[in-house]
């Protein structure tokens, strides 16, 4: 079982590193956003004495490859107010029995279960999970777990600035909202409902309550919405938003094609022809975004590079869907069911066993894009965004 990777010892020694560096001689200013190389220096020191100096990480979440899998991603619902084009069918998917989804307890125990393991951040899905009844229960109870260091949802933004007073009084510490266009009509198009002005609302309700950076995720698609990369970045100059682009993915239903999908390197030089002094931020360990920003503006902008460079090699994802099932790679087929196991009595050692029998044979990288259209798969919305 793991423990927590830092001791009090760790962290006095980590604290006084800090003191010194902030100590020595004057260093040259950085450019905005970017770390001054004595700081940059000092980062990497403290990581590789983390990494020398860490208790060993949880067996039962480490793979062949030795990637930890600290990031467990919970689907709340099936259920969806919206009916975005990339994520489900115009005509809908059929709904799991609710009978056969997981209680609000099991989805507590199956949390406290991988938190104790090492699980350090949690985001809640759907579905659009901000339907759910009692979603602002389930965040104050994930909150009580000692461990668990960050609490997010993402959401299609459209009951955002109803609930979002509630949840951060309850420990919601990360917001992701969903928002594809700028443009209400077109919004409508791509989502097939009304909403645009509730999640603009819910968005300046985020900001209005401190989130820091609010991250709006943008599903890039050729023909539909790559004339707004602009208009999206422009966004960030005054409001502390990271915009974050996204490549257009397979899954079943949504009618994915490769001329639909623009890439990552597509939409830089786009952007880079308007602000060629754009600038990439340094990245965290496991992040699976590329971090830019124009200089002197507030927010900053990533991009989800899943199509055309993976980052499969640092994954530390897990997702459980809301039916119960553990996926250990978001585009494998390969799933178990944790809800049947734990329905039959399953004991909290029976569970880690299978748990870690699954993570044990997750692949190195997922096939491709093109293999990836082939492959049977849920669609988005019965995965868990």
């Amino acid at each position: 079982m793991a423990t927590r990777p830092v001791s009090r010892m760790l962290r006095r020694v980590l604290r006084s590193s800090v003191r010194s560096c902030s100590s020595g001689a004057p260093v040259t200013q950085p450019r905005p956003g970017e770390p001054s190389q004595s700081a940059a220096e000092e980062l990497s020191r403290r990581r590789q004495f983390l990494r020398e100096h860490a208790a060993p990480f949880s067996a039962f979440l480490t793979d062949g490859f030795g990637r930890h899998h600290s990031y467990l991603r919970i689907s709340l619902t099936e259920k969806c107010n919206l009916r975005c084009q990339y994520c489900m069918p115009e005509e809908g998917v059929p709904l799991t029995p609710k009978a056969d989804l997981l209680t609000t307890e099991e989805i507590l125990t199956l949390a406290r279960l991988f938190v104790k393991e090492g699980v350090d951040k949690i985001r809640l899905t759907g579905g659009e999970p901000l339907i759910r009844p009692d979603v602002v229960d389930i965040v104050a109870q994930l909150h009580r777990l000692e461990g668990l260091r960050t609490i997010g949802v993402t959401t299609n933004g459209i009951n955002l600035a109803r609930l979002l007073p509630q949840l951060q009084k309850a420990g919601l510490s990360a917001i992701n909202i969903s928002l594809d266009t700028l443009v209400p009509a077109k919004f409508e198009f791509i989502v097939r409902r009304k909403g645009f002005h509730k999640v603009m609302e819910g968005i300046h309700k985020a900001i209005e309550l401190g989130y820091s950076p609010v991250k709006v995720n943008c599903v890039v698609m050729r023909g539909l919405n790559e004339d707004e990369l602009l208009d999206f970045v422009a966004l960030t100059e005054g409001l502390p938003l990271d915009v974050r682009f996204i490549e257009y993915m397979p899954f079943d239903g949504n009618k994915w094609n490769v001329k639909k999908m623009v890439s990552y390197k597509e939409m830089l030089d786009t952007l880079r022809r308007q602000w060629p002094e754009l600038e990439k931020l340094p990245e965290e360990e496991s992040s699976t975004a590329k971090t830019f920003r124009v200089p002197g503006f507030r927010g900053q902008l990533s991009f989800i590079t899943s199509m055309s460079e993976h980052f499969c090699g640092t994954c530390n994802r897990l997702r459980i869907t809301a039916d119960g099932n553990l996926k250990v790679c978001l585009f494998g087929n390969s799933e178990v069911s944790l809800r049947d196991h734990l329905r039959a009595g399953a004991s909290e050692e029976e569970l880690l066993g299978i748990i870690g029998a699954a993570v044990g044979r997750k692949k190195r990288q997922h096939a491709g894009m093109f293999s990836i259209s082939q492959m049977k798969n849920r669609p988005m919305i019965l995965i868990g965004g």
